[in-house]
């Protein structure tokens, strides 16, 4: 449970920092609207419920091969996928490298400050 606490505290802390980069900032938005347009188009088009739609619209950008259980169904609709797959799966590629770049990057600042306290606490005992 501390595990997960602490890997939470890290993704949080690398979401904010990462949100001060403007390339970051471009790419969330740029991001957040393709899921925008890829939700609204499966609940147009393929009568599934808003969170079934957005689940779709999420999941099947992310490089993992999670099964959703919902497929397009008309041919407009696996027209649309594959366009939306091209597009997204890039933008959410390059915002998840960036977000993991700053998670790292707070890892190691987290670590200096540590070591940094320790060679403190050498010095004080040495004196």
């Amino acid at each position: 449970m501390l595990s997960f606490i602490l890997s939470a505290k890290r993704l949080l802390v690398g979401i904010w920092k990462s949100f001060k980069r403007p390339q970051f900032l471009s790419l969330f938005t740029t991001l957040f609207f393709i899921i925008l347009s890829g939700t609204m188009f499966y609940r147009g088009t393929e009568g599934w419920h808003w969170l079934d739609a957005m689940y779709f619209s999420v999941v099947s950008l992310i490089p993992t091969g999670v099964e959703t259980g919902l497929y397009p169904t008309s041919d407009f609709s696996k027209i649309f996928t594959m366009i939306y797959l091209i597009v997204g799966t890039g933008v959410m590629f390059i915002t998840l490298i960036i977000l993991g770049r700053s998670i790292v990057d707070f890892s190691i600042e987290e670590e200096k400050k540590e070591l940094a306290k320790k060679v403190l606490e050498i010095n004080k005992a040495d004196q």
